[in-house]
């Protein structure tokens, strides 16, 4: 979490907090600081979620208008194998007057 802070530097900050807040004070502002990371880390937590949720949602948007595309043209291509069979079945009638043998 301290990225490159080692335990000298943790030592030097301790003892500067020391000396500005007293050994009284120090227990509470160690709260304060905990409760306002915890706070911190929650609120970034949320975030990272909703901004998740939104790509999710994005992705399933863009997959139903692959999936209605799709419906659509395999939609105009049974109307197109349609109107073939129904020219067939015009050709393959006979007309008035002729005999069905």
């Amino acid at each position: 979490m301290f990225g490159s802070v080692g335990l000298p530097e943790l030592i030097v900050i301790f003892v500067i907090a020391l000396l500005i807040f007293g050994p009284k004070k120090l227990p509470e502002v160690g709260k304060s600081v905990g409760r306002a990371l915890h706070e911190f880390k929650k609120a970034s937590d949320e975030l990272r979620n909703k901004v998740e949720e939104e790509i999710n949602a994005t992705e399933i948007k863009t997959e139903i208008k692959n999936v209605q595309n799709d419906l659509n043209e395999f939609k105009n291509d049974l109307n197109q194998v349609q109107d073939s069979i129904r020219k067939d079945i015009k050709t393959d009638e006979p007309e008035e007057g002729q005999k069905v043998s």
